[in-house]
């Protein structure tokens, strides 16, 4: 029985991650900075079983614990806005160089580093810059490691679909950051998890870079349109340029939850598509779901107004 350490285990990935391997039979262990929260969404979901270790990508001596032991090694942990100690720079690059190192030193034979389309060590955003030089300094510090480069991920409780229904359902107007014509290939949340957890398993899939997209690739616009049809909603469509939308995400990341940010803004600058020279869901044998399939599932038409 395989022991994996998923950091960043109760995110909207990490969470469908944990499910997957522990329906496997795989030994699962979150490594999160808050424990009794972990625990308590954990145990909301049927996940008691699941072992909670206290850790902190950004302190390097906190990782041990949960290390210790494991098989393989899930880096799931997130960041896109800065505030106060919490940087791109300290989680995605000197956090995903101290996970790796920390594994490497523990003696974990697999490590998966959960990054992103369009991750670039050379990129005039700090937020896809720092994704980029993450992968390098994973690949530096554990040269086994497996990347995984996803698409815009969608399941329940994702923030693409299910916030663009809110905005639906609330706005008399919808933006259209750019004009709407960035394309994107979604990926269902559950495939993604599915290709890790073969991943974990196959050695042959150690040192390469995944990607990881749906089967379709639509323009911002066109999933605008989807998502009113599916709610039922008619509403006026607006162009907002990249720099207003900038302004608007700046303010936006003043809020507790905020629905844009500035890394969205940015990854919607340029297509978020795959590159097509890089393995993917077919060197998995996984038949991703696509859009039509999955979100009408979890949004539809409602009573508001």
């Amino acid at each position: 029985m395989i022991t994996v350490t998923v950091f960043g285990g109760t995110g909207f990935f990490g969470m469908r991650l944990v499910r997957r391997l522990v329906a496997e039979g795989a030994t699962v262990r979150v490594a999160v900075r808050h424990v009794e929260r972990a625990r308590s969404v954990l145990h909301a979901d049927g996940l008691d079983r699941v072992a909670v270790f206290r850790a902190d990508v950004r302190d390097p001596n906190s990782l041990v614990a949960a290390l210790a032991g494991a098989d393989a090694v899930v880096n799931a942990v997130s960041c896109y806005v800065e505030k106060g100690g919490v940087t791109f720079e300290a989680v995605h690059v000197q956090g995903a160089e101290a996970v790796a190192r920390k594994a490497a030193e523990a003696g974990t034979t697999r490590l998966v580093l959960i990054s992103g389309i369009g991750a670039d060590p050379k990129s005039g955003s700090s937020y896809i810059r720092a994704r980029g030089r993450g992968e390098s300094v994973v690949q530096q510090a554990f040269p086994g490691a497996t990347i995984v480069r996803p698409g815009a991920m969608f399941g329940p409780g994702d923030a693409l679909f299910g916030t663009l229904a809110d905005l639906a359902r609330l706005l008399p107007l919808l933006p259209l950051i750019g004009g709407g014509s960035t394309r994107l290939q979604p990926v269902y949340v559950d495939d993604v998890a599915e290709a890790v957890c073969r991943i974990l398993i196959n050695p042959e899939t150690a040192r390469q870079t995944y990607e990881l997209v749906g089967p379709k690739t639509y323009t911002v616009r066109e999933l605008v349109v989807f998502i009113l049809r599916l709610t039922g909603k008619r509403r006026l469509l607006m162009t907002v340029p990249f720099a207003m939308a900038g302004v608007l995400a700046r303010v936006s990341e003043l809020l507790p939850s905020p629905p844009l940010t500035t890394s969205q803004v940015d990854l919607l600058k340029v297509d978020n598509i795959a590159s097509g020279i890089l393995p993917g869901f077919r060197e998995l044998s996984i038949q991703p779901e696509a859009v039509e399939e999955v979100v009408p599932t979890y949004v539809g038409r409602s009573r508001m107004l």
